[in-house]
C-alpha cells in the first residue's frame, strides 16, 4: 500500500473512496514512567518514551492501512499524524488520509 503525506498524485487517475483512520493509545508503566522522569531531570532523549511512540505510530498506521484495505484503496493519501494527551501517562496516536483506487 502506497502511503504519501501529499494532497494529490500528479498524472495519476484515482477515484478517492473516502477518509481512513488509524488510533491507538499508550501508556507505560509506573517503573518505566518513574525512571524516565528522573532522566528527565538531567536532559537528555527519553528512549522508552520514544520507542513507545514509535510503536504506536506503526500500530495507528496499520490500522488505517487495514481499513483502507477493507474499501479496496490502492494508497492512501493527505496523510497527516496528531497526538493528544489522554491522561498523564497516556498519550493517543490518531493518523488520518484519503483512500484512494487508481482508475486504468
Amino acid at each position: 500500500m502506497k502511503i504519501v503525506t501529499v494532497e494529490t498524485l500528479q498524472g495519476v487517475n484515482y477515484e478517492e473512496l473516502g477518509v481512513v483512520t488509524g488510533s491507538t493509545i499508550q501508556s507505560k508503566n509506573m517503573f518505566s514512567d518513574f525512571g524516565q522522569g528522573l532522566k528527565s531531570i538531567v536532559g537528555g532523549e527519553l528512549k522508552s518514551y520514544t520507542g513507545m511512540m514509535e510503536k504506536a505510530r506503526n500500530q495507528a498506521t496499520q490500522r488505517m492501512v487495514d481499513q483502507a484495505v477493507k474499501m479496496g484503496a490502492d494508497a492512501i493519501i493527505g496523510v497527516r499524524y496528531t497526538t493528544s494527551a489522554i491522561m498523564a501517562q497516556a498519550a493517543e496516536v490518531l493518523v488520518y488520509g484519503t483512500a484512494i483506487k487508481y482508475k486504468y
